[in-house]
Formats: structure tokens, C-alpha cells, sequence
């Protein structure tokens, strides 16, 4: 009878003792916190059985403290991370406009003069265009009209009263026939008709090329001016990289593009000078032989004129 009280008593004993151990792990399985905060409580120290719990719980307590362990390491990863997501877009929005604001004043006043020495040059180009055009065609209209002419004073009712290079050069031509009149010596007549005709045809080389020197000088000058801003703007990229103390691309690279816009700019300004400069180079040439053509023709009608009258001069004294 004893037996089986005390074999009672041990069963009794072991399902308390198992129902006791269950209760903390399906509590830490339902409810983390309150798992830990029991866990961190001293077990009572009459009973035995409590000293698993904790090797058996103890797992836990890791888990619950390793992200406020790891939260001081992982701000700087989170700061170098939004740091990086913050220059990436600012890289991908550089364009030219967002360059030329953010450059140097220095820098920013070489791609304003660049920028208007390439306006100048496609000023003069379309100017001189029209005027070379315009001229060439009107010298070429007077030459056909004074083809078939026979004298100086024909020639200019052929024209009337228009303006141009061989108006001019028969004005010059009629005027020295008149003042040299009562001189026996064609030759000086002739002579000094040739000196005015020079004059004329330098005085007109000069008027159309009015325009020329600014497109050499601006193809010409263009890139070193270009490279000046580049310069600058490298310098101040160094004195940055220098004061951040960082050689990161992302900081680097706004300042040398800036400094590299300049130069294209430059570039852009030069190559379209001078490649006016010599399309008009050999079109002035071609406007200038027209004006040749013209004085030969003047030259021609005076000598015709002064043969005439010497003739006329001779047949009058024969009878």
C-alpha cells in the first residue's frame, strides 16, 4: 500500500514538473518579449528542475539584444548608403545649362564671350552672304549690259543712274578724259585712268572685307580662350577635391565637366569661323576678278573713245 502511494505521489510529482517546464516555452513561443523578460528573472532556487530553463530558453536572449548591438555599426552603412543614393541622381541630371550655372564666375564669363563670338560669327556669315550675292549679281548684270557698248558716255546711258563698281570706274574714266582734254599724249591719259582704276578696286577689296578680320581673329583665338576656362576650372576642382579631402568621382567630376564645357564651347565658336573664313576667302577672290573684268572694260571704252577722237581730230585737219 505504501508502494503504491509513493509510486502515486512520484507521478503526481513528474506532471507537475513537466507541466511547469511547458508553460515557459509556449509562453516564449506566443510572446517573445515577455519570454525575455521572465527569462531575465532569477529562478527560485528550491526546486532543481529550473536550471534547464535557462540552457533551454537562452537562445533567445541573443536574438532579442543583436540589433541593439548592431545598430551603432549599421548608421554608418545606412548614412554612406543614402549618401551614395543622393549623388547618383545629381550625376545623371548634369546638363549643359545646369553646368554653366553652378561654374566659376571666371568660367562663366568665358562661355558668355564664347558664346557670342560664335553669334558674331554666323552674324557676318549670313551679312556677308547677302552682300557678296547682292553685289555679284549687279556687276555681273552691268557687264552684260556694257558688252556691246562703244564708248564711255553709251556705256553709262546703258547702266542710267545705278550705283556700283563699273558705274565708278566710268565716272573715273569720263572725269580723267575731261580734265586731261587738249593734251596730245594718250599714253598719260591712259595712265593716269589706270591709277583711279586701282584706287577704286583696292577701295572695294577693302569694303568687302569688311567682317573678314573677325572671323579670323575669332577662329584663331577661340580654342586658347577655351582652354583658359578649362584651366580655371580644373584648378578650382583640385582646391575642392583639396578642402573635402576626398578623391570620390562623384565630387570630382561636376567641376572637370564644367571646366571641359568651356572648351567645347570654344571649339564651337572656332571651327565654323574659320571654316566661313575660307569659303569667303574664295569668294571674295571670284567677287574681285569680276571687279578686273570691270575696269578692263572701262579701260577699253576710254582707249576706244581716244582713238575716236584722234581720228576724228586727224580727218578734220585732212580736209
Amino acid at each position: 500500500m505504501k508502494t503504491m502511494t509513493s509510486r502515486a505521489s512520484l507521478a503526481a510529482a513528474a506532471m507537475l514538473a513537466a507541466a511547469w517546464l511547458a508553460s515557459p516555452v509556449s509562453a516564449q513561443t506566443q510572446n517573445a518579449p515577455a519570454a525575455s523578460t521572465q527569462q531575465a528573472a532569477p529562478p527560485p532556487a528550491a526546486s532543481p528542475a529550473p536550471a534547464a530553463v535557462p540552457s533551454a530558453t537562452s537562445p533567445a536572449i541573443p536574438t532579442a539584444t543583436a540589433p541593439a548591438a548592431s545598430s551603432p555599426s549599421a548608421a554608418p552603412a545606412a548614412a554612406k548608403t543614402e549618401a551614395a543614393t543622393g549623388v547618383a541622381p545629381a550625376m545623371k541630371e548634369l546638363s549643359p545649362w545646369v553646368m554653366f550655372m553652378s561654374a566659376d564666375v571666371i568660367v562663366k564669363a568665358v562661355m558668355i564671350g564664347l558664346a557670342f563670338a560664335s553669334l558674331m560669327t554666323w552674324t557676318v556669315f549670313i551679312a556677308k552672304s547677302i552682300e557678296l550675292s547682292v553685289a555679284s549679281a549687279k556687276l555681273r548684270s552691268a557687264l552684260k549690259k556694257v558688252a556691246e557698248t562703244r564708248s564711255l558716255a553709251e556705256a553709262q546711258m546703258a547702266l542710267g543712274a545705278k550705283e556700283g563698281i563699273l558705274p565708278s570706274f566710268l565716272a573715273a574714266a569720263l572725269r580723267e578724259a575731261r580734265m586731261s582734254a587738249g593734251l596730245s599724249s594718250d599714253a598719260g591719259i591712259k595712265e593716269r585712268a589706270a591709277s583711279s582704276f586701282s584706287e577704286i578696286v583696292r577701295a572695294e577689296a577693302r569694303r568687302i572685307r569688311i567682317g573678314m578680320g573677325v572671323l579670323a581673329t575669332i577662329g584663331s583665338t577661340s580654342p586658347f580662350v577655351g582652354l583658359f576656362g578649362t584651366v580655371w576650372g580644373i584648378m578650382n576642382s583640385f582646391i575642392g577635391i583639396s578642402k573635402s579631402q576626398t578623391t570620390n568621382l562623384a565630387v570630382v567630376a561636376p567641376g572637370i565637366a564644367e571646366a571641359l564645357l568651356a572648351t567645347a564651347i570654344g571649339l564651337v565658336a572656332a571651327i565654323p569661323a574659320v571654316i566661313i573664313y575660307n569659303h569667303f576667302s574664295r569668294v571674295t577672290k571670284g567677287y574681285l576678278e569680276l571687279v578686273s573684268r570691270a575696269s578692263g572694260a572701262a579701260g577699253r571704252l576710254l582707249s576706244r573713245d581716244l582713238d575716236r577722237s584722234h581720228g576724228s581730230v586727224h580727218s578734220r585737219a585732212a580736209e
